[in-house]
Parts: structure tokens; C-alpha cells; sequence
């Protein structure tokens, strides 16, 4: 079960910890401990990227790091990962492994393993909108504050926000890319007829990702009569920046407005006036791209809507060392006494 052990952790962070961010592609692992700045910070003493793939289990990946770079007996850990946390289980379709806690804490050796959606990480990691924040991509350069949306689109379609409040704020995780899927144009409705022949529910993130984005290439092949050539999300972008292959560039354009259509249906619902992040390596690959789409005019939707969107801006992030950044902040805010308010931390304790 989910137990808060707010209380049992007080006074650990003056030890390192692991932190890690746990996606459906790499796993970033990072050995943490509090800075002595006394707000908060963090320090990273080691930092490496996995392919997760290339590990059985997520333990062995963990150990790799764990042989490589840790000197010095570490009983904690904080994990960052994609999906949902039920009881001691992460569960989500696009990891290459089940995550079980208590495994986990017995094979490494671990006092604690604490968990938290890896969206939600990226939102603590990007809560101060006067950071470095990446490439403006569209609305005013700054920020008139209020909460702040993380958006991205990999493996899967990941989202969470950030709202602002005394003593450092909180941050809702989201299931947004779980959302139906609302086709915009006439192009869209036939992708959504080939990805769904019977109808029924699709998802946004079975378009607006990395295996989405080949699905609506592969769909658009079809619909033309060829046989698709590339066979994974990277060779579609390629070939889109390159201009060499029609179906890719139709297939990134389709993406980059549904992305924006998804983006602005978010930032509506959480009146994201602190600016919205779009976080991920595959975003800046293909930020002129994004620049040229349809994304802003999607993202502003119309009528009224319009007034309040416009006054948003987005920016491209690389995801990079932020989600482990921020993995190990809500790490240090939930364990040190005074510092944000107390919450659930879902962990495979003793006993469990």
C-alpha cells in the first residue's frame, strides 16, 4: 500500500540518494544530496543515461549505475517513471518492465524506494517559469505568472502542472494523453478512421508521440496506396527535415498541430497563464519544424478562448537532467521538515 512516510524520512537527504527518471526509452539515473543552501537545492555528484531496453529489469539497470559510479553504501532511492503508482506498482504499457517496490528495495538493498509520476518531476524541475527555459516557440517571452503546464510527447504523451503557493507550490499529475483523441481537419478524421476501422477510443497519445507519430505515417502510406520506408519515429523526423519523403512531412505536420490542439485544451483547463513547457529531446530535433506548423494556431483554438491563450507562452525544453533535478526536489521537500507542505510518498517500506 501507499503510505506517507513524510515523518520516517526526516533528516535522510543529509546522505546521497539515487534519483532517477524512469521513461519508456532511457533511464536517466543521477547520485543526489541536498545542497547547503538551505532553499531546497540539489547537488549531483554522478549522472549517466541508460537505454532501458538493454536491462531485463529496471533493478539491473539500477545496479549497472549503482557499480559504475556509487562509492559509498546509499540506502535511498526516489524513481521518476511513466504511469501510474497502484499500491507498490508501477504501472504503464510503454515500460519495457513491471516496476515492483518491494523487489526493487530487496535486490539493491534499499531502506525506501519512493515514487512519483515522472511528469510530475518535470513539473518540480520546471517550477520557477523564470528558469532557463528553453526555446520560445510562440506567445510573449515572459510569463505573467500563475501555474505552469509540462507537456511531453515521447514514448508516450505525459503531462502535469504546476500551481504556485506559499512555501513552494504543488504539482497535480495528469493522465491527459490518455484523453480521446478530437480530430481537427478532414485529413485528421481519415487518420483517425485508419487508426480506429470500427471506431471506438484512441487516445491522443496514439498521435502525439514518438510511436504515434509513426502511426500516422504508416496510416498515410496506406491512404496513398505505398508501402511505408521508415520504420521508426527518428527516420520519419529525419526524412521530414529533409523534405525527401511526402508522407513524413504530412506525418510530422499532422503531429506538431495536434499537438497544439492538445497544448490548448490543457492550458485552458488550468488556466496555464505561468507558460507552458514542451519537454523532450524529440521536440527540439524538430523545432523548426514546430515553428513553421500549424501548432500556434491550434494551440490559440478561437473565439474566446483566443484572449486568454494568446497571453501564454510555450517553450521547447530539453528533458536532459531536469526530470532527475526534479525526482530528487520533491524528494527533498517531503522529507525535510518546513520545507513545502507534507504528502504521500508511495513506497515499498519495510514490511511490505
Amino acid at each position: 500500500m501507499a503510505t506517507d512516510h513524510s515523518n520516517r524520512l526526516t533528516g535522510i537527504p543529509a546522505a546521497p540518494f539515487l534519483a532517477a527518471d524512469i521513461g519508456g526509452t532511457h533511464g536517466r539515473v543521477a547520485l543526489m544530496r541536498a545542497s547547503h543552501d538551505g532553499a531546497g537545492g540539489v547537488q549531483t555528484l554522478a549522472y549517466r543515461v541508460f537505454v532501458c531496453a538493454e536491462f531485463p529489469m529496471l533493478s539491473e539497470l539500477l545496479q549497472a549505475f549503482i557499480d559504475a559510479d556509487v562509492k559509498i553504501p546509499v540506502k535511498h532511492c526516489v524513481l521518476a517513471c511513466a504511469g501510474q503508482i497502484m499500491g507498490n506498482e508501477v504501472v504503464n504499457d510503454n515500460l519495457p518492465w513491471p516496476i515492483h517496490l518491494p523487489q526493487l528495495r530487496h535486490v539493491l538493498g534499499l531502506e525506501e524506494v519512493a515514487v512519483l509520476n515522472d511528469f510530475e518531476a518535470l513539473a518540480y524541475a520546471l517550477d520557477d517559469a523564470s528558469a532557463d527555459g528553453g526555446r520560445h516557440l510562440c506567445g510573449p517571452a515572459t510569463p505573467t505568472g500563475g501555474p505552469t503546464l509540462v507537456i511531453g510527447p515521447g514514448t508516450g504523451l505525459g503531462a502535469a502542472v504546476h500551481i504556485p503557493a506559499a512555501g513552494g507550490g504543488f504539482v497535480l499529475g495528469t493522465e491527459a494523453g490518455q484523453m480521446d483523441f478530437a480530430p481537427n481537419s478532414l485529413r485528421e478524421r481519415q487518420i483517425l478512421a485508419h487508426l480506429a476501422p470500427d471506431g471506438g477510443y484512441v487516445p491522443f497519445e496514439h498521435v502525439v508521440s514518438g510511436p504515434g507519430l509513426l502511426a500516422v505515417y504508416v496510416a498515410l502510406c496506406a491512404m496513398h496506396g505505398d508501402a511505408p520506408k521508415l520504420a521508426a519515429p527518428e527516420a520519419v523526423t529525419k526524412a521530414a527535415m529533409k523534405g525527401d519523403d511526402a508522407q513524413a512531412v504530412e506525418a510530422v505536420e499532422i503531429f506538431c498541430a495536434s499537438l497544439g490542439s492538445f497544448a490548448g485544451n490543457l492550458a485552458m483547463t488550468f488556466m496555464a497563464t505561468g507558460g507552458v513547457f514542451l519537454a523532450g529531446g524529440f521536440l527540439s530535433s524538430i523545432f523548426e519544424l514546430l515553428e513553421r506548423s500549424a501548432f500556434e494556431e491550434r494551440f490559440l483554438h478561437g473565439r474566446s478562448a483566443r484572449a486568454l491563450l494568446s497571453q501564454i507562452p510555450v517553450r521547447v525544453t530539453e528533458h536532459g537532467l531536469r526530470g532527475v533535478h526534479g525526482a530528487a526536489k520533491w524528494y527533498l521537500r517531503h522529507s525535510v521538515p518546513g520545507v513545502g507542505a507534507p504528502m504521500p510518498i508511495a513506497a515499498g517500506g519495510a514490511g511490505a
